[in-house]
């Protein structure tokens, strides 16, 4: 599965200088915040693919402008084609917004993030606008990582983390990718960059071997009110 993963700052070369062949390949749109909602409307019309997408710190204009045609997947797990994909939007606190969590509030939501896990069998790409603490952020409060980032990784061990939050201008240090103990490469999507997810990585639609969500996901759309994405 190819994915474009897109953070924090508009890319030229996919907005102001869009040509068709820039898209051409692309499965999946996945953003990490901070990007204005006409833009990710725009790649979402261009690609004809799915988008999902996290808030990042100053995406409250989401609240009374969503970006149109995308899937917000904040605490929420959805099966793409037997890829699962789980969000988690925000960065640390520094000031009074909802879209800021002390360590402790991104500890409870990563908590219920984990419950769901276990329904799913566990998840293949954590999507986040934060980074996990001690890889790739800084140490200033508002772009430092997320502890319980850390523990999350280490129990659930998805096969990528993708964020944003730290641009590639705000470190000398700057890494596209670094790997996690646990084995989960991280990657920063800062602006855009390309995943590329083996189809042998990941398990099949509807064959996680977890028996409720898969008889979930196959038979989702022949319910009524029945949705299967996402949980």
């Amino acid at each position: 599965m190819k994915i474009l993963v897109v953070a924090d700052d508009e890319s030229k070369s996919l907005w102001d200088f869009y040509t068709p062949r820039k898209l051409k390949g692309i499965d999946l749109i996945i953003s990490c915040g901070d990007l204005s909602p006409d833009y990710l409307e725009f790649l979402v019309t261009m690609s004809n693919r799915t988008l999902l997408y996290v808030r990042g710190n100053h995406d409250t204009v989401y609240d009374r402008k969503p970006p149109g045609g995308c899937v917000c997947i904040d605490e929420m797990i959805y099966n793409h084609n037997g890829l699962r994909i789980a969000g988690l939007g925000g960065s640390m606190r520094y000031k009074e917004s909802s879209d800021m969590y002390t360590e402790s509030e991104m500890t409870s939501r990563v908590n219920r993030l984990m419950r769901k896990t276990q329904i799913t069998g566990g998840i293949d790409v954590f999507v986040a606008h934060a980074p996990v603490r001690g890889y790739g952020d800084l140490d200033d409060l508002p772009h430092r990582g997320f502890q319980c980032f850390d523990s999350f990784l280490s129990t659930v061990k998805p096969l990528y983390m993708l964020h944003g939050h730290v641009h590639k201008t705000y470190s000398r240090n700057f890494e596209r990718r670094r790997e996690h103990p646990s084995g989960t490469v991280i990657v920063n999507a800062y602006e855009s960059c390309i995943l590329e997810v083996p189809e042998s990585a990941y398990p099949e639609f509807g064959n996680t071997g977890v028996f409720l969500y898969d008889f979930y996901c196959r038979n989702g759309r022949k319910f009524k009110g029945f949705n299967r994405n996402p949980i």
